[in-house]
Parts: structure tokens; C-alpha cells; sequence
């Protein structure tokens, strides 16, 4: 009998989580969860502790991290309790972990992935904030470590497994890359209305079930944009090789253009436990646990659609980021200070787009070589957002 692989999960409590968790939970005897980590959620993190016994939990917040050891001991619970950021890189380059599921939103989950990429193990990327902003520097560590690296985002794992087998092939046999969108909850709402948008309304995404963050994403369609440029750095394309289509059903998940014309797609029902399966699983394939897909439920058909770009602006920064030095470091930063804003109530809806732009389009900084030079230029970015959000707050 094969060996159960040893599973960290970056960000169990998270919605990547705990789908992970699901799809592990139906395959006892192919998977073991070696350590599990969240940010401050531990009551969720307690309750998964008792149920998959991992031999370590870490915890960014010291108060959580506290209480959660408390309780584990306790209820006579093993598990051994860690805090801070440098122990997230610990459990992801920990020897006895084969894979590691790296689901932390933002740029905090980019030293635990790069951990795990110059470690070696199976990487499932479902945190796209660290190849946009490490781009390079990352995709260097997974070579250099010999790291397998697995897409999770439902969009990059329909593009892998649409691909050829043999990646040596790909740039002789690929036209373009098609990268499918809902369009978000507001699609076809008035963009007279958009300095209204409340975040309740802005999470409320009508096909996924997401944090908030990465809702708000979908709903400026920043998600895509950070997308295209993930999908640069996964697939060895250029810029102009990647295309975005609406296509609210949700159903294509995404496609590749062949040179000779054809495309490829991969299609599903909505779930993330599908390219979790299959990341956790490959090459093999195993039941996830979504529900099959039902073609003769698909009887109002599938539409597409050219994106708006007045609705959403955000989509051509990706360009615009990767044309520049840094570009996508800076656009990464400015979002997720601007997403944090809007969902605490600081600045409108509509005011995510214009921080987003007058950061990328007016700081400049040179290429970063390393992880150190990433944290600066991100640093940078972040530092300048703040101020410039509390001006935008001033004029909500």
C-alpha cells in the first residue's frame, strides 16, 4: 500500500481550507494532516485539531495562539502550538510534509510558499498573491528546490490540465490562454451605483462561495487581473498570449487556443474541491465530493462575453503591471490596502480603482532580485497606499 501523504494546509480555516480539509476528510486512507495554520480564527482551528489530530497548529496572533493551546490541552489534544510568521515557514519546509496546500490570502503567504518551493515539496498554489508579486524569484525557488508546483485556482488548474503533459512542448503548440470570469455580483448593476456598493453586497458572489477579500476581488475583477498575470509565470506565456472572456455560468473553467485552432476546456460545477482533488491527487483522480455536472440542467445555455472596460478598470493594470518593473508587486500592494479599507468602511467601492491606479502608475521601482527586495518594494507600496487612501477617505 502507497504511503499517506503528509498534508500541510497555509490557511485551514480560510474557505481553500476547509475545502481541503473535506476533500482529505473522504480519503483517510490516502492523506494525513501533518500541521494546520490561521491567522486568528481559533475556535475553527480548535475544532479541526480535534477532528484530524495534526502534530503541529500555528497561529499568527499571540492572544489566539494562546487560547487555542489552552483549550487543546484541555481536551487532551496533542497537537503542539506555534506562533508567528517564521513558524508558517517552518511547518512548509518541514521534512516529514510531502505536500503543502498554500491557501493564506495575500502577500503574507509568500515566504511560507517560497519555504516550500526551495524545500521540494508538492505545492499546491491556491495563494496567487505569490507568484504575482514574486513572479520570477518564485518560479526560480520551485527550480531550484525541484518543487512540483500545482495550480489550485479553479481558472490555472482548467489551463494545466488543458495542457499537454510535456511542458517542453508547450510554446510550439500554444496560441493563447483563456482565462474565464463570472463577472461578479455586479455585472449588469448601474455604474451610476457603484460609489454605493456596500461590502455585504460586494461578498455576495453569485456562483462561489469565498472570503471576503477575494470576493471584493471578483467584484473589481481584480481577482482576474492578478490572474493574467499568474497565468504569465505558470505557463511561460507572454502578455499578449492571455485573454479574458465573461462567462457568468461559471461552468468553463477555462480553456487553451492551439495553434492549429482548437480549444481545449475544462468544465465543472462551481466547486473548489475539484482542483483540489486533483492537486492533491495527481496524477491521479479521486472523488471530491462536488456534485457532477448536469448538462440538461445547462438548457438556458452558456453565454460569453467581451469584458467592460469602464466596468471594470481594473483588468487592463495587469497589462499596465507587467510592463512595469515591480509593476505587479505594486499593484498587489495597493489592492489588498484598498480592499482592507473598503471593508472596514474607510472608502467607497468605486475608490478601490483609483488607488489601485495611482499606484501603479505613479511609483516607480526597480526590479526585485530577491525575497528581500520584494518586501521593500512591497513595503513601499503599502506605506504610500495608506496615505493615499486616507486622502481618498477624506473625500468620501
Amino acid at each position: 500500500m502507497t504511503a499517506r501523504q503528509r498534508v500541510t494546509i497555509l490557511g485551514s480555516t480560510g474557505s481553500v481550507g476547509v475545502n481541503t480539509l473535506d476533500v482529505i476528510r473522504r480519503h483517510p486512507d490516502r492523506f494525513e494532516v501533518f500541521a494546520l495554520t490561521a491567522k486568528s480564527q481559533w475556535e475553527l482551528l480548535l475544532a479541526q485539531c480535534a477532528e484530524f489530530r495534526p502534530m503541529f497548529a500555528v497561529m499568527i496572533d499571540p492572544e489566539a495562539a494562546s487560547t487555542l493551546a489552552s483549550r487543546l490541552k484541555a481536551e487532551g489534544i496533542t497537537t503542539h502550538v506555534f506562533v508567528g510568521e517564521q513558524a508558517l515557514c517552518d511547518v512548509a519546509r518541514e521534512e516529514r510534509v510531502n505536500t503543502v496546500m498554500a491557501a493564506i490570502v495575500g502577500a503574507a503567504g509568500l515566504a511560507p510558499c517560497m519555504a516550500a518551493a526551495i524545500s521540494g515539496k508538492r505545492l499546491l498554489l491556491a495563494n496567487k498573491e505569490a507568484l504575482v508579486i514574486g513572479g520570477d524569484v518564485f518560479m526560480s525557488a520551485v527550480r531550484a528546490g525541484g518543487a512540483t508546483l500545482l495550480p489550485i485556482d479553479s481558472e490555472h488548474s482548467a489551463i494545466f490540465q488543458s495542457l499537454p503533459d510535456d511542458r517542453a512542448t508547450w510554446a510550439t503548440r500554444i496560441d493563447k490562454i483563456i482565462l474565464t470570469a463570472s463577472g461578479g455580483p455586479f455585472l449588469n448593476r448601474d455604474l451610476a451605483t457603484f460609489g454605493a456598493i456596500t461590502p455585504d453586497e460586494a461578498c455576495a458572489h453569485p456562483n462561489w462561495v469565498m472570503g471576503r477579500k477575494i470576493s471584493v476581488d471578483s467584484a473589481t475583477m481584480m481577482n482576474k487581473a492578478l490572474e493574467v498575470i499568474e497565468a504569465k509565470y505558470l505557463f511561460g506565456v507572454t502578455p499578449d498570449q492571455i485573454e479574458v472572456v465573461i462567462h457568468p455560468q461559471s461552468i468553463i473553467h477555462s480553456m487553451v487556443q492551439y495553434k492549429d485552432a482548437s480549444v481545449l476546456a475544462q468544465m465543472g460545477t462551481p466547486d473548489m474541491r475539484v482542483p483540489i482533488a486533483y492537486g492533491l491527487s495527481y496524477p491521479d483522480r479521486i472523488e471530491s465530493g462536488a456534485a457532477n455536472l448536469d448538462f440538461f440542467a445547462l438548457a438556458g445555455g452558456m453565454s460569453f462575453a467581451k469584458p467592460d472596460s469602464e466596468r471594470f478598470p481594473s483588468l487592463a493594470l495587469a497589462w499596465a503591471a507587467m510592463n512595469e518593473p515591480s509593476g505587479t508587486i505594486l499593484l498587489n500592494a495597493a489592492n489588498e490596502v484598498a480592499v482592507e479599507a473598503f471593508l472596514a468602511g474607510r472608502i467607497r467601492f468605486d475608490q478601490i480603482k483609483v488607488l489601485n491606479a495611482e499606484i501603479v502608475n505613479s511609483l516607480a521601482c526597480p526590479v526585485a532580485n530577491n525575497l528581500g527586495d520584494i518586501l521593500v518594494i512591497d513595503g513601499l507600496a503599502r506605506q504610500v497606499a495608506s496615505q493615499t487612501c486616507n486622502r481618498l477617505a477624506s473625500e468620501k
